[in-house]
């Protein structure tokens, strides 16, 4: 079975001239020998040539569409007409390939030099460069505002692109910040400190340094509320820096549990409570002690709702959600003789 040249490049069989010229390039780059190091990047580099010289001419595409690889290079039919045909060679030089389109043998050396992989550090922590996955993350990206666009060469570059590259935002710098649920009620700042890299004055070379990040959290502000500090992330010559943002994270409580906004609370009773009545002492977030008193029989699973006792609504922090009371009945491991009588005496069958 022949190579499937559209899956080498990684496109469908529909695929349009542009899209066969991006992933040839991006492709190309990422196997390139000079930059990739494993056994096999020298062999896939070549397949990856070959498949672009011919998905590339739309003759040689037709051909291979119609009759596969075998066809296309043991003379299958060309669409020139009835008994015409048509045959391919490759001609074994992946480097003329990638010379031909980026206009250039090595055009790593513009960006890197020796180098094929960098490292960047953003707010402390050190990140390797990943292998390309996508064009919005493609460090090659850079090639088109040096001209390198398709088999044109310089020919197409932008006019002041060799003294101004068009700078792209780092993706947000995400933390997850854990708040307790007294902080929630009351609100509070936090004071977060970040470390970064920040450009000199020269324009090129960097320092490192911290800052101190106020983050103010409003009185009933809901688990995942998102704070974004725009551009604190790390800064060089070529880059915007990145939005650092704080996603709000709710601290299990010891007595508390939180739904929205507002506040359940499980407290237990005994057997004798629950069925002859009982007042509770309700603590509550702001520390007060709210008596509730147990005058019906409480079933498992009752639930009591002390209105405006929650947490603040977000939007309308003077107003507050409910208090929720859920009781837990303990039961006697055992009972003597004597009180099962009586209890069999005055409670009901059913």
């Amino acid at each position: 079975m022949g190579k499937n040249y559209y899956n080498i490049l990684g496109i469908n069989t529909e695929a349009s001239d542009d899209e066969i010229k991006k992933a040839y390039r991006k492709m190309a780059l990422k196997f390139h020998p000079d930059k990739n190091k494993e056994p096999n990047a020298e062999d896939k580099f070549k397949e990856i040539a070959e498949a672009y010289e011919v998905l590339s001419d739309p003759k040689k595409r037709a051909v291979y569409d119609q009759c596969g690889e075998e066809g296309l290079k043991a003379g299958g039919a060309s669409a020139g007409g009835p008994g015409s045909t048509f045959h391919y060679t490759f001609h074994g030089d992946p480097h003329a390939t990638f010379a031909s389109f980026f206009g250039g043998s090595s055009p790593f050396d513009i960006f890197f030099g020796t180098h094929g992989r960098s490292s960047r550090m953003t707010n402390g922590f050190v990140h390797e460069d990943m292998d390309i996955d996508d064009d919005d993350h493609d460090p090659f990206n850079e090639f088109n505002h040096f001209g390198f666009n398709g088999m044109n060469g310089f020919n197409r570059r932008h006019p002041d692109s060799l003294h101004t590259r068009r700078k792209v935002q780092d993706p947000p710098v995400i933390h997850e910040l854990r708040v307790s649920l007294e902080e929630i009620y009351h609100g509070c700042t936090k004071r977060m400190k970040i470390t970064r890299r920040r450009l000199n004055p020269d324009g090129q070379t960097t320092r490192t340094e911290d800052k101190i990040l106020n983050v103010v959290i409003k009185r009933g502000w809901k688990e995942g509320t998102k704070i974004t500090f725009p551009r604190e992330g790390d800064e060089t010559a070529t880059n915007i820096p990145a939005d650092i943002v704080f996603i709000l994270k709710d601290k299990p409580h010891l007595h508390f549990k939180r739904d929205g906004s507002n506040v359940v609370y499980v407290t237990k009773i005994t057997l004798r409570e629950a069925l002859c009545g009982c007042t509770v002492n309700i603590p509550t977030i702001d520390g007060r002690v709210i008596p509730l008193p147990c005058n019906d029989v409480i079933k498992p699973g009752t639930v009591k709702r002390l209105r405006g006792e929650g947490l603040p609504f977000p939007k309308t922090p003077n107003q507050r959600g409910d208090y929720i009371v859920e009781f837990h009945i303990k039961f006697p491991d055992k009972m003597p003789p004597t009180t099962k009588e009586i209890l069999k005496q005055h409670l009901p069958v059913s």
